[in-house]
């Protein structure tokens, strides 16, 4: 019997086994004179970063989020009732749930026809992107400018099939489920859109850049909250390293401002509130006066490749990506281990693949979202894992989410890909938390830039 899966163009193949042949099957798989020798060992190849793509609360592409980033400009602003995208709601429900909502600070993707804005018109509303939500035009367009930096945009079929795509994202369209659970409460179920299911799906981003440039090679979807930025670098670097992929487009989306996940967050308690007065002054990694994360929404998208390929083409390299560490801590659903064991575990295998000593790191961007367990367990893990060279001076730390927050899933990609631009253009600029705040009293403070950090004891 043939069993196909499908989701977005991905086939996976199954077959079953005839019961009565299975013993028999077993027994000439595994004697002596028939066993398989070990698969072919290869060596892993070094993967390079070509191209970046940046849709932010600073502005759209990588050159307009420069810009404000070096100016110290900030994208967190006061929301408003029209921010909450519950349109098909009447006035009245609108303006009670605002009122409801204890965080009233977001940081939302500028929206225009005017240089360095998100056009929605290009991305979100032509006829041809009914099924297209909010966070996969965010990937398309901040794709499209990575690929262009990248040049790359094969059309031969061999190029194609070696080309994937790795974006994750960590909640989808949920104002898309808002709105179709009004519909049903209603009793107007004709009226939902035969497109909500594909608005919906995670995978749906990277099948749509898929589709787009006609990449035939892994097409992949991380959904793991904070991590997915990360793990979707990871994952396609990894595909790159083993030969399954010459070239990747990877990275993560988010569209998440909206009445339900902002209400949501709310009930949890991990949102900022007291700085809904001073939305500039509410996302403060590191800060004592920190009281949770400020919501976003975004994109960061970039393409990788195997280093010889992209020499042989002469594209220009940003940056290698030498190692890649993943752990869970198995203790909470939202909470660190107060020792920090997930983050020290992660770190640590980074390193090791990397092949690098700890003293060899002269830069951390820290994930910091402001919250005050999670920024005060961080530090200590990275102190734990770098020892005296956390404290000597010699190892910077910082977290541009100062700037441009937290867009729950791909913090990570966008701090990656600041941090290779620092690199690459103005390091002389960074690295630097933005603004004027103070330690915590329970972080050990190290290379805090631009101002000194004294510990309160």
């Amino acid at each position: 019997m043939k069993m196909w899966g499908f989701g977005n163009g991905i086939h996976h193949y199954f077959s079953k086994i005839r019961r009565q042949h299975h013993n028999q099957l077993l027994g000439r798989l595994f004697s002596s004179s028939a066993a398989f020798g070990p698969p072919p060992s290869r060596p892993l190849r070094r993967v390079v970063v070509t191209g970046l793509g940046l849709v932010t609360p600073l502005g759209c592409g990588v050159e307009t989020t420069w810009k404000c980033l070096t100016a110290g400009q900030c994208g967190v602003r006061a929301i408003t009732p029209e921010d909450l995208k519950m349109d098909g709601f009447d006035k009245d429900i609108q303006l009670l749930t605002f009122d409801q909502l204890a965080s009233k600070v977001a940081a939302i993707v500028p929206c225009g026809s005017n240089a360095g804005e998100f056009n929605e018109a290009l991305w979100l509303n032509s006829k041809d992107h009914r099924s297209i939500a909010r966070f996969i035009g965010y990937a398309l367009c901040a794709a499209d400018e990575a690929l262009k930096a990248a040049n790359w945009l094969p059309s031969e079929q061999n190029e194609k099939e070696k080309t994937g795509v790795s974006i994750g994202a960590g909640t989808g369209s949920i104002c898309d489920i808002l709105d179709a659970s009004r519909i049903i409460c209603e009793k107007r179920l004709r009226r939902l859109s035969p497109f909500f299911i594909p608005r919906i799906l995670i995978n749906m981003a990277s099948g749509h850049v898929s589709m787009t440039y006609g990449f035939q090679g892994p097409n992949h979807a991380a959904v793991t909250a904070c991590a997915t930025g990360a793990h979707s670098i990871g994952d396609a670097a990894r595909m790159i390293q083993f030969g399954d992929a010459d070239v990747m487009v990877a990275g993560g989306t988010e569209a998440s401002i909206d009445a339900l996940s902002i209400a949501g967050f709310c009930r949890s308690r991990a949102l900022t509130t007291k700085y809904n007065s001073v939305p500039e002054e509410a996302s403060r990694p590191f800060d004592c006066g920190r009281d949770g994360f400020v919501i976003a929404e975004g994109s960061g998208i970039m393409v990788l490749e195997e280093l010889e390929h992209a020499q042989r083409r002469g594209a220009k390299i940003y940056a290698e990506l030498r190692g890649y560490g993943m752990s869970g801590d198995a203790y909470h659903i939202t909470q660190p281990h107060a020792d920090g064991r997930g983050a020290i575990l992660a770190m640590t295998r980074a390193l090791e693949q990397s092949g690098l000593h700890p003293n060899q790191v002269d830069y951390i961007n820290a994930h910091a979202t402001s919250t005050p367990l999670g920024d005060a367990v961080e530090a200590n893990a990275i102190k734990s894992v770098f020892s005296t060279h956390a404290t000597s001076g010699s190892l910077a730390l910082s977290s541009t989410k100062e700037l441009y927050v937290d867009l729950l899933l791909h913090v990570e990609l966008q701090d990656l890909e600041i941090v290779i631009l620092l690199n690459n253009y103005f390091w002389s600029y960074g690295p630097s938390s933005w603004g004027s705040w103070s330690c915590g009293s329970n972080i050990h403070c190290f290379g805090y830039t631009p101002w000194d950090c004294s510990v309160d004891t």
